[in-house]
């Protein structure tokens, strides 16, 4: 089973720009589609960005035009570029990941593996 690590979490001001990382070890993750969640505070847990084994990609509406989802499969890792940070996406960020993955729902059920969560903070 795969192992996931985020990072890449931190403090910024509105409006601008973190990188988040989702690396893995002990597989491949070319072989996963990866989904990208976050939980605020008193909120639900809500996907956010997916990529499948294909490399079609998906976002939540709220993040479309300022998220971008990436793999790179040389260094086992999967990015959320992160920009025009606002107050509210503030959360905690965990990647998932399902083997074989070739849709991109965000449905939580369909990813086996979670890493522990990167805490991003938007504020001034």
């Amino acid at each position: 089973q795969v192992q996931l690590v985020e990072s890449g979490g931190g403090l910024v001001q509105p409006g601008g720009s973190l990188r988040l990382s989702c690396a893995a070890s002990g597989s491949t993750l070319a072989s996963y589609a990866i989904g990208w969640f976050r939980q605020a505070p008193g909120k639900e847990r809500e996907g956010v960005s997916c990529i499948s084994v294909y490399d079609n990609k998906y976002y939540k509406d709220s993040v479309k035009g300022r998220f971008i989802i990436s793999r790179d499969n040389a260094k086992n890792t999967v990015y959320l570029q992160m920009n025009s940070l606002k107050p509210e996406d503030t959360a905690v960020y965990y990647c998932a990941a399902e083997l074989g993955g070739w849709g991109t729902s965000l449905n939580p059920f369909r990813f086996d593996s979670w890493g522990q969560g990167t805490q991003v903070t938007v504020s001034s």
